[in-house]
């Protein structure tokens, strides 16, 4: 073999291996994404750490002791745990080369992250109007930046949700598409954990006199 051919093998050699698809891409999208979901964790320590040094900074302004209903937010901890477990039902439907029932679980999941989302939007309106704006006071402003943020991340997980619903339509469990569906896994779970901490950091402790 001359030397001009073994040249011409060995640079095509690379495009044949990026067109069969068996450099493993996947790895590299999930370091990405744990990356990622890293960064979010320092944006949300940095939420609870104001909120802790502002935690009592009520200015003659209401408390959380007085508005908080934890009632409330009680039924929309449990409609975000159990979206957790129907994500779950929806990897176990995935696995098995189910499309129908990964995006069934999948939508079911997308209805507990909305009626979530709801009771959020339904407490924000409720507080507002009893006079507990971002501005009434240095509590307040960390609350609503503390839960804002969480509850615009399940908004765009929702809106990831949906997006992913449409293309197991069209496309199925292609290795991409159970990709993505791995990814949104890991940051609905994310979610979750922070949400737990939100309702013992804030709410829980927060009714205490």
């Amino acid at each position: 073999m001359s030397d001009n051919t073994m040249t011409a093998n060995t640079q095509k050699a690379p495009l044949e291996f990026l067109v069969k698809g068996d450099h493993h891409p996947q790895n590299g999208t999930l370091l990405g994404f744990w990356i990622y979901l890293m960064s979010d964790c320092l944006i949300f320590a940095c939420l609870f750490a104001t909120y802790g040094v502002l935690g009592r900074s009520y200015a003659g302004g209401p408390t959380g002791m007085e508005l908080f209903d934890l009632n409330l937010i009680a039924i929309s901890t449990s409609l975000l745990l159990v979206s957790s477990i129907t994500y779950g039902f929806a990897m176990l439907q995935m696995q098995a080369n189910k499309v129908k029932g990964t995006m069934f679980w999948l939508a079911v999941t997308g209805l507990l992250g909305a009626g979530f989302l709801g009771l959020e939007v339904y407490e924000f309106h409720h507080l507002i109007h009893a006079g507990a704006g971002p501005q009434t006071s240095g509590f307040w402003t960390a609350f609503f930046a503390l839960v804002g943020t969480h509850g615009l991340h399940v908004f765009f997980g929702i809106v990831w949700l949906v997006t992913l619903l449409f293309q197991l339509k069209k496309h199925g469990l292609i290795p991409a598409n159970k990709r993505r569906v791995f990814c949104l896994s890991m940051f609905w779970h994310f979610l979750d954990v922070v949400w737990i901490g939100v309702f013992t950091f804030v709410y829980l402790m927060g009714v205490l006199p």
